[in-house]
């Protein structure tokens, strides 16, 4: 189904490999997961698609998926400005706190974005993260200018990928294959408002045996408040060798340096009065992040398939600031004439990994069935440095007035897991996806957690979590038609128990012995396709269960002292809708080079997130209050988030516009409606943001992009901060645009 052969000129989007061939011989099985393989044209003006049953090794049949190919996205991407990246995906909640791009927020069924820990983010299929076990922050993404394609897997690809519940967000970047010659060079020129500068230069080719790609990205601006200037380079090269038909080695390297002036939050008051204004200008962030990837392709014949990788990361996050609450100046002190000495904190990331996947095709009946099957090994350790005296300066400067660190932990995580899925094709148009995956995880904590009155060190007591578990999970698709099918899944999902609730503060919290990983579960039921050529459609209902949730409950000690007791306080539950409609009022033939369009769109999200039984006890005086905070809403959850738009096109020109909904939330889960003193709690109103994008093919292989970003400058936020990058409102930019100016040789 979905097979679209539009015109000569095809590239393959989907593998970035040569496509196994169909073999007509009728003593031979033909290769029937083939023709649902989505097909991208030269022409091809879609940026967003739905993933064919089978990609490579892995099974996407049954599942809430959609794939974003980004040459047609029409949007800013040269800043990471995912609203208009992710507008046709429904649900996804982002925070737009952060208008360089370098950290990406995103969320979907009522789950937290905080640099989109909820997902399981890879790139080319690999893990990115700090520690998807054990501090899953993604502090790195890439820039989307190299980014082929993108990947989104909702809840049930835990089977196949491991720790979340919000699901899989898989960056491709650019490698080569889809080059023709053997050598082609890209470059990107932009410049837009407060500075903005980025520079794209590539350089990929393609022989018989071998294709290769490599880039390099500068990108720098002042930021649309004060003191949130930034700078980004990242540099990548990738190179795949064909060591015979079949067979082929990939190695890749990627290196990013970031490094960026935080502003700080505000107050309500302040928002309303200046929401341009900082009242931080001592506050830093700096990353440096390598990854590294050696994979292996092995085609056995055209229906058995084997994908090996060994991969690593090694990253530097450093911090250091002022970081007490927005509404306490930073001022500089009477006594020394010289502001407070800063807090510096420092994270070095250690992780190697490898994944195996194999899958296959066979007959069993009258049908054809596929297996796909894979295995993980994965260590990672972490070095945390906290709260060391800096110094009272503004520039960055990550020495330490003091050399010791007060605190000075290490982590360390081992995964090793397996996984077994399988398309059973029951009918010509039914097929049914069970699959099992089973985890073992140890994690454990040691060292310094800092001095206590007399200067004597507090020694953590060497934390150990070991446990194993299976999560099983079954699919279905029902083919209504060549074009539609309805699809069903339910899978447990899982999130292990993080580094930070292994290290209490000490004296005043306790880390419950018996503390448990948060599981749960992920079901869907929609109804998706494309219908004549001009309708795609994907339309779907979930439910997300949520348990064994962490917090912090207040408890009395025999001797009346009072402490906080970090543990399993409760669950939560999702439900909503998920809706994505677009339709092609008008469209020139895919092989008319000169073609006029008119296109429109509506991505919907609606989500129901309330807390079920959690227990919550509070020190009040010398006395312990609980409650209960059923039924209420879940923090960070906006009810609506509506995306909508046009794409008009004619001939070698486009204007695209968007418009971005979303309802209000609550920034904490006790549903504080009045924002505090310190702009930490409070309702986060509802907002709307318009954005325009112009294209135009000056001549063959140059093209102009502009665009105007948030058109009617809109005054909103999406985060109350309780730390970096805040603490405090996090206000979102304001009115800006920019120019690219690209071309291809």
């Amino acid at each position: 189904m979905k097979m679209k052969w539009k015109c000569t000129a095809l590239l393959l989007l989907i593998t970035g490999e040569t496509m196994a061939q169909v073999n007509n011989d009728s003593v031979k099985p033909v290769h029937h997961h083939l023709p649902d393989v989505t097909v991208v044209g030269k022409n091809s003006r879609n940026d967003i698609q739905q993933m064919p049953e089978v990609v490579g090794t892995s099974i996407y049949a049954g599942k809430k998926n959609a794939l974003i190919v980004m040459d047609n996205v029409k949007g800013n991407i040269t800043t990471n400005t995912m609203r208009q990246v992710m507008a046709k995906v429904p649900g996804i909640h982002i925070w737009e706190s952060d208008g360089s791009g370098i950290q990406i927020g995103i969320a979907a069924r009522g789950l937290s974005p905080n640099r989109s820990w909820e997902f399981n983010v890879r790139q080319n299929g690999y893990d990115i993260a700090a520690d998807p076990y054990g501090y899953p922050e993604a502090y790195y993404n890439p820039q989307l200018q190299a980014v082929q394609r993108i990947e989104v897997v909702r809840g049930h690809g835990a089977l196949q990928y491991g720790p979340q519940f919000g699901g899989l967000v898989n960056y491709i970047l650019k490698n080569g294959s889809e080059i023709q010659q053997k050598a082609a060079v890209e470059s990107q020129q932009t410049v837009g408002s407060n500075g903005l500068f980025n520079s794209f230069n590539a350089i990929g080719g393609k022989t018989e045996k071998l294709h290769f790609y490599t880039f390099f990205d500068h990108r720098n601006a002042n930021g649309w408040r004060k003191n949130s200037e930034y700078f980004t380079n990242a540099g990548f090269g990738t190179v795949t060798y064909k060591i015979k038909p079949g067979f082929s080695l990939t190695a890749e390297l990627m290196y990013a340096h970031i490094r960026s002036k935080q502003p700080g939050g505000l107050t309500d008051a302040g928002l309303a009065a200046d929401p341009r204004e900082s009242h931080r200008s001592r506050n830093w962030m700096d990353i440096d992040w390598t990854t590294m990837a050696l994979i292996g392709n092995y085609y056995f014949n055209d229906f058995t398939k084997l994908n090996v990788k060994v991969f690593g990361v090694l990253g530097n996050r450093s911090s250091l600031g002022y970081i007490r609450a927005i509404n306490i100046p930073d001022t500089i002190t009477a006594g020394t004439l010289k502001y407070h000495n800063r807090t510096a904190d420092i994270d070095r990331y250690r992780n190697y990994g490898a994944e195996a996947r194999f899958i296959t095709e066979y007959r069993a009946g009258n049908k054809f069935h596929t297996l796909s099957a894979g295995a993980r090994l994965y260590t990672g350790k972490t070095l945390r440095y906290r709260d060391g005296v800096g110094s009272t300066g503004s520039d960055y400067d990550i020495t330490l007035i003091n050399p010791v660190w007060p605190k000075e932990i290490n982590y360390a995580s081992f995964n090793a897991a397996w996984f077994v899925e399988n398309i059973f094709r029951l009918t010509n148009k039914l097929i049914v996806i069970p699959g099992i995956r089973y985890e073992l995880i140890r994690a454990k904590a040691g060292g310094r957690n800092g001095y206590d009155n007399t200067g004597n060190a507090i020694l953590l007591q060497h934390e150990n979590k070991n446990r194993s578990f299976f999560l099983a999970g079954i699919g279905t698709e029902y083919h209504v038609n060549k074009e539609t099918e309805i699809y069903a899944n339910i899978s447990q999902a899982f999130r292990p128990v993080q580094f930070g609730d292994l290290t209490a503060p000490p004296g005043t919290d306790v880390v419950d012995p018996n503390l448990k990983d948060a599981k749960g579960y992920n079901a869907d039921l929609g109804y998706r396709g494309r219908i004549a050529d001009r309708l795609f459609f994907d339309i779907s209902g979930y439910l997300l269960q949520y348990r064994n949730r962490i917090g912090s409950v207040a408890q009395q000690r025999s001797d009346s002292s009072f402490y906080n007791l970090r543990t399993n306080a409760g669950n939560s539950f999702s439900k909503g809708i998920e809706a994505l409609a677009e339709y092609q009022l008008i469209r020139s033939l895919p092989q008319q080079e000169k073609h006029t369009g008119l296109s429109v769109f509506a991505s919907w999200g609606y989500v129901r997130a309330r807390y079920g039984h959690f227990k919550v006890i509070v020190k009040q005086g010398n006395t312990l209050v609980e409650s209960n905070l059923k039924n209420k809403k879940v923090e960070n959850a906006p009810e609506h988030t509506l995306r909508t738009g046009f794409t008009c096109t004619y001939k070698t020109l486009s204007i695209t516009g968007q418009l971005s909904y979303v309802s209000g939330s609550f920034a904490d889960a006790n549903n504080t409606v009045e924002p505090s003193a310190n702009g930490q709690n409070g309702w986060i109103p509802e907002y709307a943001v318009t954005d325009i994008t112009f294209g135009c093919k000056l001549i063959k292989n140059v093209q102009i992009k502009a665009g105007i970003n948030n058109l009617g400058n809109t005054i909103y936020f999406t985060r109350r901060a309780g730390g970096y990058p805040g603490p405090g409102v996090m206000p979102s930019d304001g009115r800006s645009f920019f120019v690219t100016a690209g071309v291809k040789f």
